[in-house]
C-alpha cells in the first residue's frame, strides 16, 4: 500500500562520536565495485506533512470503534489455525564452549529463517529485573493523561515520539494501539535515551530514561551476539555481521495495546514486515502476534524469560534472500491490555547493505543492488508500507525513481 508523500524535511538524527571499526570500514571500501543506484546520504531526511495536526485518538476512552480503525474482514479475522512452533534457543551456547550446542542453535536458526524467519532465545543473560521494569515503564507512560504524553508527540515524518494508531501518517485502517518511540546509538558524549525523555518530558522523566538506557544497551549487545548466530547457520565469515552493526543506529518502540470493545474488526498493528535488519521483542504474558505461515496466520505464544527474534528486510537483503522477512501482525482482546517493546536493529544511515563476497551466501546470484539504510527507511516512511514486497519495491524505485512506486 503506498502512502501519500509529505513535503518538507526534519533536521537529520544525530550522528555519535565513535567510528566503524577496521573490519566494518573495510565491507564499505571493498574491492569489488558497488551496486549502489543512488548516491549514499549521509542523514535520514524523512518527509514532513506542513500544515498538519497529527489526529489524537484516546483509544482509553472509546467506547465504540471508530470508522477509520475498522479493517477488511479478509484482514482482521480472528484466527484458527494452530500455534506457530518457533523454536527456542539457547545463546549462551556461543559463550559457554559447547560446541554441540552451537551447531544445535545454528542449525535451529538456519530452519526457522529459510521459512519465516522468527525464532525465540533463551540464555541471552539479559536482566529479569531490567526487563521487568521496561515493561513497567511502558504502561507507567501510557496511563498518563493524554495531554501529558502529548508533550513527546511525534512530529509527522519523524521516528521519535508519541503516537495514537499513527494517525499522523493513515488516515484508514488505523492500528488499536499506541506508541512511543526513539532513537538508540551509543559513543556519544552523553546518554542519548536519558536525554531525549529528559528534554522532551522534564527531569521528572529522568529515571525512566536510565532504564530504557540500560535496556537499549542490553539490547544492542544481544543483538550483535544474535550476529554471530547469524553468521555460524550461514556459513559466513566470522565477523561480518557483527562488525557491520558495531555503530548501528537503532530505534526502541515502546507498545501499549488497550482492550478493545471490538476486537474481531481491528488490528492492534497491521500485517506487515520490518524494514529493519532484525526486531527483539519482549513481550508481556497476554499474547497477540501472529505470523503468516503458509496463508495461515499463527500465534507465537509468549515463552517467560524468552525474547521474540524476527528477520527484517534489511538483513534478507544481508543474507541475498537466503532468510525471510515474513508478514506479521499484532491482534487486541476485548478484557486485557497488551504490553510489548520492541528494538529496531538499524544499520547506520550511510553504510552500504550488501552480502558477503564470500562463501554460501555469495554463491547465488544477487537478489538486490546495494543500498544504504537511509534510503530504505526514506522509502517505507514517505512511500511504501511495508509488507513481501517492500524490497523488490524498493530495488524499482531506486532503479526508475519515484514513479516506480505507481507500480508498486
Amino acid at each position: 500500500m503506498v502512502s501519500q508523500a509529505r513535503q518538507g524535511q526534519e533536521p537529520p538524527l544525530p550522528h555519535g562520536s565513535s567510528t566503524a571499526k577496521r573490519a566494518a570500514a573495510a565491507m564499505d571500501a571493498s574491492q569489488s565495485p558497488p551496486l549502489l543506484l543512488r548516491v549514499p546520504t549521509p542523514s535520514i531526511d524523512l518527509p514532513v506533512a506542513k500544515d498538519k495536526a497529527a489526529a489524537v485518538c484516546d483509544l482509553q476512552r472509546e467506547p465504540r470503534i471508530p470508522a477509520p480503525f475498522v479493517w477488511p474482514h479478509a484482514d482482521a479475522r480472528p484466527t484458527s489455525a494452530p500455534e506457530l512452533d518457533v523454536p527456542v534457543v539457547d545463546v549462551g551456547v556461543l559463550r559457554n564452549g559447547d560446541g554441540a550446542g552451537l551447531r544445535r542453535a545454528a542449525a535451529q536458526v538456519a530452519a526457522a529463517c529459510a521459512t519465516h524467519g522468527f525464532f525465540q532465545v533463551c540464555g541471552h543473560g539479559v536482566d529479569a529485573a531490567l526487563a521487568r521494569a521496561a515493561l513497567d515503564g511502558a504502561s507507567d507512560f501510557f496511563r498518563l493523561p493524554l495531554a501529558e504524553k502529548q508533550r513527546a508527540r511525534r512530529v509527522a515524518g519523524t521516528v521519535s515520539g508519541y503516537t495514537s494508531a499513527h494517525a499522523d501518517r493513515f488516515a484508514s485502517k488505523l492500528p488499536w494501539k499506541e506508541t512511543l518511540s526513539f532513537g538508540f546509538h551509543d559513543g556519544a558524549a552523553s546518554p542519548v535515551v536519558v536525554d531525549y525523555f529528559t528534554s522532551t518530558l522534564g527531569q521528572d522523566f529522568e529515571q525512566m530514561g536510565r532504564v530504557y538506557q540500560r535496556y537499549c544497551e542490553e539490547m544492542k549487545e544481544l543483538s550483535l551476539t544474535i550476529m554471530e548466530l547469524l553468521e555460524q547457520s550461514l556459513g559466513v565469515e566470522r565477523g561480518y555481521y557483527r562488525e557491520f552493526f558495531e555503530d548501528s543506529r537503532s530505534i526502541m518502540r515502546c507498545n501499549y495495546y488497550p482492550p478493545c470493545p471490538e476486537p474481531e474488526r481491528t488490528l492492534g498493528t497491521g500485517p506487515h514486515c520490518d524494514p529493519t535488519a532484525l526486531t527483539i521483542l519482549l513481550q508481556d504474558d497476554v499474547g497477540g502476534l501472529e505470523v503468516l505461515v503458509d496463508g495461515d496466520w499463527r500465534p507465537v505464544r509468549p515463552v517467560p524469560g524468552a525474547m521474540v527474534i524476527n528477520i527484517g528486510d534489511t538483513f534478507m537483503a544481508l543474507s541475498n534472500g537466503r532468510y525471510k522477512s515474513c508478514l506479521h501482525r499484532a491482534v487486541v482482546n476485548r478484557r486485557q491490555e497488551r504490553r510489548s517493546l520492541a528494538f529496531f536493529l538499524c544499520p547506520r544511515e550511510d553504510r552500504v547493505v550488501r552480502p558477503p563476497t564470500t562463501g554460501a551466501v555469495a554463491a547465488a546470484p544477487r537478489q538486490y543492488p546495494d543500498f544504504t539504510w537511509a534510503d530504505l527507511m526514506r522509502f517505507t516512511q514517505r512511500h511504501y508500507r511495508a509488507d513481501t514486497r517492500t524490497l523488490d519495491a524498493f530495488t524499482r524505485w531506486l532503479t526508475h525513481g519515484p514513479s516506480a512506486q505507481q507500480t508498486a
